[in-house]
């Protein structure tokens, strides 16, 4: 994600594969520890602190409402030009086919 070419992108779009394996990882071990059952609390602590998954978007995620959020920045609406959210904000039936 690092070497890919960012010509002709802009910058926002050029963090997008850095922000799509950060979720990929988090989720991984959010689902291991939460859905599976399949690691220790002590495992999914130390994940945590050496920073293999984010601790505040796997909180978000336990909330209601956030659990498809793709990262913190999409509710953070100081980071877009008009105020706006992210699309994973979006329910499925209000998006247009």
């Amino acid at each position: 994600a690092e070497t890919e070419p960012h010509e002709g992108k802009r910058k926002v779009e050029s963090l997008w594969p850095i922000f799509r394996i950060h979720h990929q990882k988090t989720r991984y071990i959010f689902d291991l520890f939460y859905k599976r059952k399949a690691i220790s609390r002590e495992l999914y602590e130390y994940c945590i602190k050496e920073g293999y998954a984010d601790k505040n978007l796997i909180a978000k995620w336990k909330k209601q409402g956030y659990e498809n959020l793709c990262c913190l920045r999409c509710i953070q609406t100081r980071d877009t030009n008009f105020g706006t959210n992210c699309i994973c904000r979006v329910p499925k039936s209000k998006l247009e086919v």
